[in-house]
């Protein structure tokens, strides 16, 4: 049984749902809320249960208590463990009207109780507030909603001004080398292979978790972004360095890592004066970037630049990129070389396990080669590198 007084198709009052097992009492309701509410009646648990799934839902249930099968509070239990059900408002409309019954009922998830004999005033002056509050709470929840929605859409408009950025400024420093911005993508992709091989090791766990991960990962292009300091005839000189050429060169660890250090101050004078938010995740970011500048021509045992770092001295972030970053330019053509052929690259590499690379860095590579030759060859430069081929 569910019947709904007759009503406009398009009526907008509020439904209310009246759940009671004498049909006395259903008529006695219905007369007295169908004037302003729209009415639909349900004369046991099981049926008010069907009822609360069918068009229109109800906004607000007046439940009686004592029913043979379901009784009221069984049925409120499993519209208070049903998300779909559970933030429509119950009021127990009902004879037990003893001070423990009227407890247990509240403490259930009512958010009212009415003794019968029923009281017209009374019981209207309930259903109009509840309504009232629910509508309060649905409005206050879809502007809760709402403003979510925009926080979450500014920050991924953020998140992509930023990355456009840093790629944009990444790649300025490796235009001014000749490069292309497919270098940036391999190196960036190799790096998020070992990531992804390495966050489960033991030795690496901690430093590869969430978000450094990511993080390391959208660090990646800005390796050589101190070559912006470089000047132009050694950064485009056609052949090999000069020793004392070379010297200049490997400046651009350090001047790259300053570049971001004087950015790191930036955002914490930012930060102390209120200008900025929390330093966070754009704290980190600055910091990690610069861990790579500075380190990724690093070697494991102690005899790379600037600073001569050995083993696990050097940064985590800074052995994969050193790695990604050989891998690279031994593939490619370059203006004083051409492109080995792979298999002379993973000799390469292999050989540098341990004095180059990091043991368990060069281990992984091995494991991710084929993956590292897709990674190449779709972002190959044009015309395509023929030794990959």
């Amino acid at each position: 049984m569910d019947p709904a007084l007759p009503t406009p198709a398009d009526d907008k009052r509020n439904t209310i749902l009246v759940v009671d097992d004498t049909s006395a009492n259903l008529a006695v309701m219905g007369e007295l809320l169908s004037p302003l509410y729209r009415v639909r009646v349900a004369n046991s648990g099981q049926r008010a249960l069907a009822a609360v799934h069918s068009p229109p839902r109800p906004d607000l249930i007046l439940l009686d208590i004592m029913m043979p099968g379901l009784d009221g509070y069984s049925v409120l239990e499993r519209l208070q463990a049903d998300p779909a059900t559970r933030d429509i408002p119950v009021i127990f409309v009902t004879a037990m009207s003893g001070d423990d019954d009227e407890e247990r009922g509240l403490s259930q998830g009512a958010v009212d109780y009415v003794a019968k004999p029923i009281r017209a005033a009374i019981l209207l002056a309930r259903v109009r507030t509840h309504l009232e509050l629910k509508q309060a709470r649905d409005s206050l929840r879809q502007q809760n909603e709402n403003l979510e929605h925009q926080v979450q859409q500014r920050t991924e408009e953020n998140e992509l001004i930023k990355d456009v950025s840093l790629n944009a400024l990444a790649l300025l420093a490796e235009k001014r080398d000749n490069e292309t911005g497919n270098h940036l993508h391999r190196t960036q992709a190799y790096v998020e292979l070992l990531i992804e091989h390495l966050r489960e090791h033991p030795r690496f766990a901690q430093a590869l978790r969430a978000p450094y991960d990511s993080l390391i990962a959208k660090a990646a292009p800005l390796h050589d972004i101190g070559k912006v300091g470089i000047a132009d005839h050694i950064l485009l000189k056609p052949g090999r360095l000069t020793p004392d050429e070379f010297e200049v060169m490997k400046t651009h660890s350090q001047i790259g890592a300053d570049a971001l250090h004087e950015a790191i101050l930036r955002v914490q004078a930012g930060h102390g004066q209120g200008l900025a938010p929390g330093p966070g995740p754009a704290l980190e970011f600055l910091q990690i970037a610069q861990q790579i500048a500075l380190g990724h021509h690093e070697k494991w045992d102690g005899s790379g630049y600037p600073r001569g770092l050995a083993g696990d001295d050097i940064p985590v972030a800074a052995r994969l990129m050193a790695l990604a970053d050989v891998f690279d330019a031994l593939t490619c053509k370059r203006h004083y070389k051409e492109p080995f052929p792979i298999e002379r690259v993973v000799q390469i590499i292999t050989e540098g396990r341990g004095l180059h690379f990091d043991p368990e860095v060069v281990d992984a590579f091995l494991a991710l080669q084929p993956r590292f030759v897709e990674v190449a060859m779709r972002y190959a430069d044009i015309p395509p590198r023929h030794a990959l081929g």
